[in-house]
């Protein structure tokens, strides 16, 4: 069943999704859209609570040190 949102909720959607890589992104809608079907009423506070969620769960930090060791 298709998920109705407002454009301000889709932009909120979006905008979580630009710090992932492109290859996590539909990881990430996906998450999104599982978390919203689990709740009740879809409202603005559901959607951004559960765009920070997906992004929290999807989002790997990058590895700044690449292979640089302490000790040689």
């Amino acid at each position: 069943m298709p998920i109705s949102l407002t454009d301000d909720q889709l932009d909120q959607i979006v905008a979580c999704a630009e710090p992932l890589p492109p290859q996590d992104r539909d990881q990430y809608l996906r998450r999104v859209a599982a978390l919203l079907r689990d709740c009740g009423e879809i409202g603005d506070g559901a959607v951004a609570r559960a765009a920070r969620e997906a992004q929290r769960e999807v989002f790997r930090a990058p590895n700044l040190l690449g292979t640089v060791r302490k000790y040689r």
